[in-house]
């Protein structure tokens, strides 16, 4: 049996080769500091959990969900957003139940393009937005994001012939891998650059509880015309530690909302009702789990750039997400040097070119560790001699 020519012209899963590398190096009883993966360290909150056991002991909800979600968690998610964002959400046309957002990101551009269309992303970025561009089977157009411009997309450099066939648009912030966050402005340019090339937007908002300095992150929604162009995902797996939980929404327009349903009906039959009732229970109790996880992060990366540039390495403190997104040294490309970490140091990152050909120069560092782990992680890559005044 041969697997299917879609299923041939899939990428390769990048998160899979590195924990196969990351295993190997266990296998041989080697003091692994994995640095290199999105999973949250911190277990989920007491009392999520204990609505998820209560939830599960009802035999009602050992039955088929319907099809699109339970209407507590619809309402939980429109109530988190206008308390959060100010942004007003109904519930039974503008919101979606996802199980975990990679699913709604992947199945997209099947739902709302034709074989042949365009879509936008951006370079560096989310590596599974490309699992979307094989199975919908459509083209793409990179955005590239460079430092000097915040790691956010310049439109303007886009050719007219891009910007005319173009029909979807992915953003993300805070930004996987880079760290960086949007503005109100850079937003309101977006639905402006949307309604005149006809463009739908899907904003990935997976780190939208984790902004620093102060700085929370904005949902595209907050902007005057978002809801008319676009959707916005949002995950439970960061702001709540429920990455294996599997549970998210998208939110926004409601033709778009209702192609996502649609396939969604054809795909699954929603989720297991009790983890969703879990899910409302955390959009709708106590923040202040988030609050403390928020902090310990900040905490973290503090800690991270502190210890990078006291050896020399020419870091920059990311705004948002629990990524450090670091220049490589002079003399490597991005697998050379998370190779020799991983060799020499038994050190996990991730090497940049992972996330597309502009993240080349680059590696992202998880802070998903103790602070006593990096500490010891930047003591580990000292001994190595890399940085100077000349490093970079």
């Amino acid at each position: 049996m041969e697997f299917s020519k879609k299923l041939q012209q899939l990428p390769t899963q990048f998160f899979a080769a590195l924990v196969q590398k990351v295993n190997s190096a266990l296998a041989e009883g080697r003091d692994v500091i994995n640095l290199g993966q999105g999973n949250p360290d911190q277990p989920t909150p007491p009392h999520i959990i204990k609505a998820l056991q209560e939830a599960a002991e009802n035999p009602q909800n050992h039955k088929y969900s319907p099809f699109r979600g339970i209407a507590e968690l619809r309402q939980a998610a429109a109530n988190f957003y206008k308390r959060e964002y100010n942004v007003d959400i109904d519930p039974e046309t503008e919101v979606a139940i996802l199980g975990g957002t990679k699913i709604g990101l992947v199945e997209l551009p099947l739902a709302v393009l034709n074989p042949g269309d365009t879509m936008l992303l951006p370079d560096p970025g989310y590596p599974d937005y490309l699992s979307g561009v094989v199975l919908g089977d459509v083209n793409f157009e990179v955005m590239p994001l460079f430092a000097e411009n915040n790691f956010l997309p310049d439109y303007n450099a886009l050719s007219d012939e891009v910007k005319e066939k173009a029909k979807l648009l992915y953003l993300n912030y805070p930004n996987n891998p880079t760290g960086g966050t949007a503005t109100l402005e850079f937003f309101e340019e977006t639905v402006r650059f949307a309604k005149k090339h006809n463009i739908i937007v899907a904003h990935d908002f997976a780190y939208g509880a984790i902004g620093f300095d102060g700085n929370k992150p904005i949902s595209f929604l907050q902007v005057d015309g978002a809801k008319d162009v676009g959707i916005e995902m949002y995950t439970l797996s960061k702001t709540y530690n429920m990455a294996g939980w599997r549970i998210g929404f998208a939110v926004g327009n409601p033709e778009i909302i209702a192609a996502i349903n649609l396939i969604q009906d054809h795909l699954f039959c929603s989720q297991f009702p009790a983890v969703q009732q879990a899910a409302a229970v955390a959009l709708t109790a106590s923040q202040s789990c988030t609050d403390k996880l928020r902090a310990t992060y900040e905490s973290r990366r503090n800690v991270l750039i502190e210890e990078a540039q006291r050896i020399g390495w020419q870091v920059t403190a990311p705004r948002g997400s629990f990524f450090a997104w670091l220049p490589v040294p002079l003399g490597f490309t991005s697998e050379q040097f998370a190779d020799l970490l991983l060799d020499k140091a038994d050190i996990a990152v991730a090497a940049g070119n992972g996330f597309g050909q502009y993240g080349e120069g680059y590696v992202r560092v998880g802070l998903l560790v103790s602070e006593d782990r990096l500490r010891e992680a930047i003591s580990r890559i000292e001994k190595l001699n890399l940085f100077s005044s000349c490093a970079f």
